[in-house]
């Protein structure tokens, strides 16, 4: 039985993001506290004993004191139920929650050779010690299966595969420490239950729905995909950035090849949408866009969501 948490729904920032006074955030300070959110990232179980993270957001922290689940074992000094950490891309929002997973408990970071070679090069994750918290590879299109803390199988299996999106914003215009090639800046995650062969997808971001993409996603019984901004134009429309979804490597909801349209009609069993923009009118649960969304058949999580498959 495969076992789900939302930790965070939001994008970077959360919702309401530290300095935005946009209308989503003042709503979620004030009226609808319940629209708070932290930035996404989900945790994973096949034996409700031993977890693990996909991606660790830097609200991570926050999230684990709010998640019973993973929680150190009553009676022990120090614990943690968390045996890894599986990366799908090098950006702040992914990557900066291991800096507060220093204290010495053994876990393993499970990420493509290109943002391994991210955290080899910036000294501050050196207080990851690699004695405790071993780094290793994955590929594209190679399943792998993590292990739990004594070496033996966790009963999950993970098929990363390659999907249109950015490097890291913070290496614009600068050399990639893993290459400029672009394969692995970005990956999805097909998520697996050996034991019961029941699976899921996981893209937290993606740019374009391809062909591929969609033969990947047809008939898939949960995906939780890339929701960041309602359309391609609403952080220059809102007067809160200069970027395009599509410049900072997110397709829209909606639109003309968004996601809603472009994911229509695959038979997919449940479909929610993650790493949701502070600027997206679609978190506002009596909006227009909201409506839209429900009715072709998306949702947006709250934090704290559970899913069994």
């Amino acid at each position: 039985m495969l076992r789900v948490v939302v930790l965070g729904a939001a994008a970077g920032g959360g919702v309401p993001q530290w300095n935005c006074g946009c209308r989503v955030c003042r709503i979620a300070r004030t009226e609808h506290p319940e629209l708070q959110s932290t930035q996404a990232s989900i945790a994973i179980s096949a034996d409700d004993e031993h977890w693990f993270l996909v991606n660790a957001s830097p609200d991570l922290r926050q999230q684990l004191i709010a998640t019973p689940q993973l929680h150190p074992k009553a009676g022990q000094l120090r614990h943690s139920p968390i045996s890894g950490v599986i990366l799908t891309n090098g950006e702040v929002d992914a990557v900066a929650g291991l800096l507060s997973m220093r204290e010495g408990s053994p876990f393993t970071i499970y990420a493509h050779a290109k943002v391994l070679s991210i955290l080899k090069t910036n000294s501050i994750f050196n207080v990851l010690n690699e004695k405790n918290v071993r780094r290793a590879p994955i590929e594209a299109d190679r399943a792998f299966e993590p292990a739990l803390p004594d070496g033996s199988p966790s009963g999950i299996e993970i098929l990363p595969f390659v999907v249109a999106g950015k490097g890291a914003w913070y290496l614009e215009g600068k050399a990639h420490p893993g290459g400029g090639d672009g394969a692995g800046d970005t990956l999805g995650l097909r998520i697996t239950d050996k034991a019961t062969a029941r699976y899921f997808y996981f893209l937290a971001a993606c740019a374009g729905v391809t062909d591929d993409l969609k033969t990947r996603l047809a008939g898939a019984p949960l995906i939780f995909f890339d929701g960041t901004v309602w359309r391609d134009d609403e952080l220059i429309q809102a007067g809160l950035g200069n970027k395009t979804g599509q410049g900072m490597g997110h397709i829209a909801m909606s639109g003309d090849g968004g996601a809603i349209e472009s994911l229509a009609g695959l038979d997919i069993g449940r479909k929610i949408f993650l790493h949701i923009n502070n600027s997206n009118p679609a978190l506002l649960r009596a909006s227009a866009e909201r409506q839209i969304a429900e009715r072709a058949g998306w949702q947006i999580p709250a934090d704290g969501t559970e899913i069994t498959l």
